[in-house]
């Protein structure tokens, strides 16, 4: 269904400044879900190291229910994004990692912690770009954050032991987001959580990228230098499919005859958000 711009633009231009606005969420609440998510990163994947397969489902049920507790504070924009990245980020592991295999997990399967995963990551990220550190250290922090990124890049095709042609090209698809993308300090964030999940992640064993892309014409580091350039591709997928699914889901229960975004779409932006169970409270602030 095509749905008109002047609904669609509105709400995306609201979306962002009402996401990336310094005030926007308490510090304490985004401390809280990076630490939180951070740790429950490194305490997964290090259980993963020798579990079954069954012991890796319960640690997929775990992951599931961490996603539902950080979830429960946020408003419905963020949690319809997340899941745009779930759905999204599993349908891209079932392909590059269960057929085409890119990248090969350690039971050789897509672990059930992967699709809450993504979500977490997604979030984290989020978290880092809306944050009133982010914001107040800006001038510092995006460019840091690139220039970092880009060091490595370089490193990787001209220094490392193993070529990453790869992770050169997806630290320039980082840059283009950064530079044209609305949100840019959600792309820093999202460098930051994916290079941290990386390195733990193939330093374990829980999976490994092969040392060429499947047709054998592109090298590939383990991991790449620049994966984060390449979930920013989720990031922008959650940006770009959130304002339209909400939209079309409100013209489908008859709350947008007018053809813009529905006063609670609009509302839902601006509300107190609740308290959490683990994260604590959090309040909107116009």
């Amino acid at each position: 269904m095509h749905l008109p711009q002047r609904a669609v633009r509105p709400f995306t231009k609201r979306l962002c400044e009402r996401a990336w606005q310094p005030g926007a969420v308490l510090r304490s609440r985004d401390a809280r879900i990076v630490t939180v998510i951070g740790l429950w990163v490194l305490l997964a994947l290090g259980l993963d190291t020798g579990a079954s397969l069954a012991q890796q489902r319960m640690i997929g049920a775990g992951t599931w229910l961490l996603l539902l507790l950080a979830l429960h504070g946020e408003d419905r924009a963020t949690r319809v994004q997340v899941g745009v990245v779930v759905v999204f980020a599993t349908i891209v592991e079932y392909v590059f990692a269960g057929w085409l295999g890119a990248y090969v997990y350690r039971l050789e399967n897509v672990p059930a912690f992967v699709p809450p995963g993504h979500g977490l990551i997604y979030l984290c990220a989020f978290a880092i770009g809306r944050s009133a550190w982010a914001h107040r250290h800006s001038r510092w922090f995006l460019p840091a954050t690139l220039v970092v990124g880009g060091c490595w890049a370089l490193w990787g095709v001209t220094l490392a032991d193993r070529p990453d042609l790869l992770g050169a090209f997806w630290y320039g698809c980082l840059l283009v987001f950064a530079w044209k993308g609305r949100s840019p300090l959600l792309y820093a964030g999202a460098f930051l959580v994916v290079s941290y999940l990386e390195i733990i992640g193939t330093s374990l064993g829980t999976w490994a990228w092969q040392p060429t892309d499947p047709l054998g014409l592109v090298t590939v580091g383990n991991p790449p230098s620049g994966i984060a350039g390449g979930y920013a591709w989720f990031d922008a997928a959650a940006l770009y499919a959130t304002p339209r699914l909400l939209a079309a889901w409100d013209r489908r229960r008859g709350q947008n005859q007018d053809g813009s975004v529905s006063e609670e779409v609009e509302s839902s932006l601006s509300s107190k958000v609740s308290a959490g169970p683990v994260f604590g409270s959090s309040q909107r602030k116009k």
